[in-house]
């Protein structure tokens, strides 16, 4: 794990992109001692077994995949769902509109390498591109490109209230609440000592953010292993998760790499490496897998195999519809799974 303690030198693009290969490639393994390396013919004692976490008790297992099909986007990095009902996936530089069921319905170009998308109810659309905001009306029409946020800045997330927008930079390891107009307002989750503050360890380009109806901030921190729950004004109300590789934990360098609330209250979490699904409650009480690792082959194997243009290898992402099922982002696969809550 990452030492928080240790002041922060900067990294550029190719920093964080090389941070991020490596501990995607090492997540794989589980995270530890997980080179299964061999002298001669006796076996790794410290070798860790990933038999153990890639098959799920059926018994935890609550849903079931009722439909599947492909992302139509070139290296998908976040899937939101729209007022519409409609699935907005961020990946290459432009954003894919979906229905519920796959079918396409518009694509809306950017000015540079998307990395999330958030949507009002007028269809207003606000899209994180590397290192700044732009903002397009529902047909696609440029409305507004925010300032760039600094030379670290790395966008992975997008949370829209009433009157802002909460963006996950994972670059500079912050949440940056921002106006409508692109005005930034307050920097959240920073190392803090007065305010009880740990600040975010965010080893690779994995960071998010979501605004419940509680009106309360999920945010997950990585190299924690935990979800941190943040009011709009950045006082910490509350920190669950612990590393483990056992089904309730959080394994690896760090994980979750994404989260989404669901409507009736608590948390989808998604993980790398050991590509997990779960749900939580809103005080962290693990609930049920939806998916398991052996729903993901390719994600298992995406940290060794898979090169991208920005090193992020692998993982999942979720977002979750008014009927509560969730539609799970396979990013190794380009691939959507529709999952719904068994009877």
């Amino acid at each position: 794990m990452a030492n928080d303690d240790k002041p922060d030198r900067g990294i550029n693009r190719r920093g964080f992109i090389g941070r991020g290969v490596f501990g995607a490639g090492l997540l794989a393994l589980g995270g530890s001692s997980g080179f299964a390396a061999q002298s001669g013919s006796q076996p790794n004692p410290f070798a860790f077994d990933l038999g153990k976490v890639s098959q799920t008790d059926p018994k935890l297992i609550w849903y079931e995949e009722i439909r599947r099909f492909a992302s139509r986007t070139p290296e998908p990095r976040r899937i939101t769902i729209g007022p519409d009902g409609n699935l907005y996936i961020a990946g290459g530089q432009q954003l894919t509109v979906l229905s519920p069921a796959g079918d396409p319905v518009k694509d809306f170009a950017l000015g540079g390498p998307a990395g999330c998308v958030g949507v009002t109810g007028d269809g207003t659309l606000y899209a994180g591109v590397r290192d700044h905001v732009e903002v397009l009306d529902k047909n696609g029409s440029k409305l507004n490109a925010w300032e760039a946020a600094g030379a670290k800045a790395w966008f992975t997330a997008i949370a829209l209230g009433e009157n802002e927008v909460y963006v996950a930079d994972a670059g500079s390891r912050v949440v940056l609440r921002y106006d409508k107009s692109g005005k930034l307002l307050k920097k959240i989750g920073e190392k803090n000592k007065e305010t009880s503050v740990p600040g975010l360890i965010v080893p690779s380009p994995y960071l998010d953010v979501e605004l419940s109806k509680d009106g309360l901030l999920r945010v997950n921190n990585p190299g924690r292993h935990r979800v941190e729950i943040y009011t709009t004004e950045g006082e910490l109300e509350l920190a669950w998760g612990r590393p483990s590789a056992a089904i309730d934990g959080f394994c690896g360098c760090c994980n979750p790499v994404s989260i989404a609330a669901l409507p009736g209250g608590g948390c989808v979490t998604c993980e790398k490496g050991v590509p997990r699904v779960k749900v939580y409650s809103d005080q962290g009480t693990f609930e049920c897998v939806v998916a398991g690792a052996e729903a993901f082959p390719e994600n298992m194997k995406a940290g060794a195999a898979r090169r991208t243009s920005d090193g992020m290898m692998g993982g999942l992402d979720a977002a979750v519809d008014k009927q509560g099922r969730i539609f799970s982002l396979d990013l190794a696969e380009s691939t959507i799974r529709v999952m719904q809550r068994k009877a």
